[in-house]
Parts: C-alpha cells; sequence; structure tokens
C-alpha cells in the first residue's frame, strides 16, 4: 500500500479508541458482548491559528488536544462498559481534567524536588541536586507504571492498549485487517504514548538540570512554567524517532519500548476485533485494506449522527499535530494522542 493515513489511538475500559485525519472513534464492547462504535469530528485548534503547527509549539498543542479527547472516549466507553450511567458533560470533563492535572504535579513534581533536599547531606551543589530530583522523578514514574499493571481492570486496558498496537501495525503494513493478521503483529509501538512520556521524564532531567535549587516554592513553579518546553522537546524528538530508520535512534528508543511490556499486554482476539472497527471507523472506504474483517452484526451500534463527520472521513485535515495523509504510513504517535 502506497499511501495510507496517519493513524493514532489508545486503550479506553473495554474498548479503543482511534483517531484519523478529521476525526476519532471509540469502540467499546458493552455488557451483552455487542460492538459499540461512536465517530466524532476533531478540529485542531492549529487549524485557525497555523502558528501552532511550528515546531516546539505543535508539541503542547498535542498532547492538550490528546488529554481532551482522551478523557472523552474514556467517559464514552465507561457509559458503554456498564460503569457510569451517563458520560461526563464539559463542565466534568475539565474538572476531571484540572484534578487529574494538579495530582500529576503533586506526584511527579512536588514530591521529587521536595525529596531531593535530602541529598544536602551530600552537596549543596544545585546541579547534582536537580539531577537527583529528576532521578528520583523517573523512579517515581516507573514504580507508578508498575503498581497500576498489577491491577485487574488496567490489565485489560493493557490488552486493549496492545490491540491498538497490533492493529496501528497491520495497517501500516498495508495488511487485511483481520484477527488472524493483527494477532502477528508485534504490541510494541515505537511512537506509543509510553515512549513520549518516557522521553518527557528524561528530557525534564536536563531541562531543569540548570535551574538553580531556589525554594521549594519557586521550584515547582519553575518546573510546571517549563512544561511546555519539555513537551515540545519531547515531541519533536518522538517525531524524529518515529520517521528514522538511523541505527543510532533506533536503539535510543529502545528503552521506551521495552517499558510497553508493562503497559500493554497480548491481546485477546475479541479485543483486536473491537480495535480493528475502531480503525476501521477513521477510515473512509476506499482506505480500508480489501479483505478486512466485519465484527459488526446487525445489531451492533455505529453512532455518526454528527453530519459532519461524513466530510471530515473523506476530507483528510492535513495537521502537524493530528493525524494527516502521509506515504510512509507513520502516524505521529500510537498512544498519545
Amino acid at each position: 500500500m502506497s499511501k495510507c493515513l496517519m493513524v493514532g489511538g489508545q486503550a479506553v475500559i473495554e474498548g479503543v479508541m482511534m483517531r484519523g485525519p478529521g476525526i476519532a472513534a471509540t469502540a467499546v464492547r458493552d455488557p451483552n458482548g455487542k460492538i459499540q462504535v461512536e465517530t466524532k469530528p476533531v478540529h485542531s485548534i492549529s487549524e485557525r491559528f497555523p502558528i501552532l503547527k511550528k515546531p516546539m509549539l505543535r508539541g503542547s498543542v498535542a498532547l492538550i488536544e490528546s488529554l481532551v479527547i482522551g478523557m472523552r472516549s474514556l467517559s464514552y466507553s465507561a457509559k458503554m462498559a456498564g460503569e457510569e450511567d451517563e458520560q461526563l458533560s464539559d463542565k466534568e470533563l475539565a474538572a476531571t481534567i484540572v484534578i487529574s492535572l494538579a495530582l500529576a504535579c503533586i506526584l511527579f513534581i512536588a514530591i521529587p524536588t521536595g525529596a531531593a533536599r535530602f541529598f544536602h547531606g551530600v552537596t549543596d551543589d544545585p546541579v547534582f541536586l536537580n539531577l537527583m530530583e529528576g532521578f528520583l522523578r523517573l523512579g517515581i514514574f516507573l514504580l507508578y507504571l508498575w503498581g497500576i499493571s498489577r491491577m485487574k481492570d488496567i490489565r485489560r486496558v493493557f490488552e486493549y492498549h496492545g490491540a491498538e498496537h497490533r492493529t496501528i501495525h497491520c495497517y501500516e503494513a498495508g495488511k487485511p485487517l483481520t484477527v488472524e493478521n493483527v494477532q502477528q503483529f508485534s504490541r510494541l509501538h515505537p511512537r506509543c504514548g509510553t515512549n513520549f512520556l518516557l522521553i518527557v521524564m528524561l528530557v525534564s532531567i536536563f531541562v531543569f538540570a540548570f535551574l538553580g535549587w531556589p525554594d521549594l516554592w519557586l521550584r515547582i513553579a519553575s518546573r510546571i512554567l517549563l512544561l511546555p518546553v519539555v513537551a515540545g522537546i519531547s515531541y519533536e524528538l518522538i517525531r524524529i524517532a518515529g520517521h528514522s530508520k538511523n541505527a543510532i535512534v533506533q536503539t535510543a528508543v529502545k528503552p521506551g519500548l521495552w517499558l510497553q511490556y508493562l503497559t500493554t499486554r497480548p491481546p485477546k482476539d475479541d479485543m483486536v476485533e473491537v480495535a480493528i472497527e475502531s480503525l476501521k471507523a477513521v477510515l473512509p472506504k476506499d482506505a480500508i485494506p480489501a479483505g478486512s474483517g466485519n465484527y459488526l452484526t446487525k445489531d451492533d451500534a455505529r453512532d455518526t449522527s454528527d453530519a459532519s463527520v461524513t466530510e471530515t472521513m473523506t476530507g483528510g485535515v492535513n495537521n502537524d499535530n493530528t493525524a494527516a495523509i502521509g506515504t510512509d504510513c507513520t502516524p505521529q504517535t500510537a498512544g498519545v494522542r
């Protein structure tokens, strides 16, 4: 297949969200065993303000938009999976995102920089203290991933994560989207959000290393203010890694791939079916590989009530921050989306 759409996605509760050019789809297997699919048009703010497509700016835009779309997909999946009675309203969604970001700042910024003061007994060198803070942050991140990977419900989400990766690999290879074909591919993907988060942790070590060692509140504030810079650098690095065949670059991304052994699990066949239907929902009919399977029954639901969805499926918004028509079949992210 000479051309394919750039797509990315993420695992949700009992399902998979896929994002293509101008459209996002969430497929969920409901308690009755049927696959429910919801498609929504996606419009990036960078379409209105092209300057946000520039390097170092597009990373923060992509991160924020992926967070919002991901939270909406999680809300929908929770409802379809029978875990919630109704989806979150826009206000509830905003509150959830703010609380999540606040908790992340406490866990990955306030605690590491506060704990780093215990290294004063070794030296007062600010560079050393900042480096120790960075390694503490990395350690907390790895422990966090290990801890949630032990939870039963999260393990199922990680299985769907593996299904998402394998399905995207199969599509990139130009193979028909069938369970048999998808299951042959790796559950690791170089542009996974796990890779992005690991790169963020590593980049932050070096960016924060030379900020001096002011009081605690100034350290916390400086790190929060520099998060867009860290996200921008990290985004550009993962783009390079996604397109480069250089042996050094490929070696450098291997730790991120290894980390995916924690955040993905081999998926079951019925999970792959859900991922396939989610991916097919963001592709125009002529872009779906010939011979792909159909895992929707007559009773399965596909919500395409928004009239603008049909337009976005065939329009192909060329957006550096989301998905775009490409010739190398390489999505910019297969996780963060």
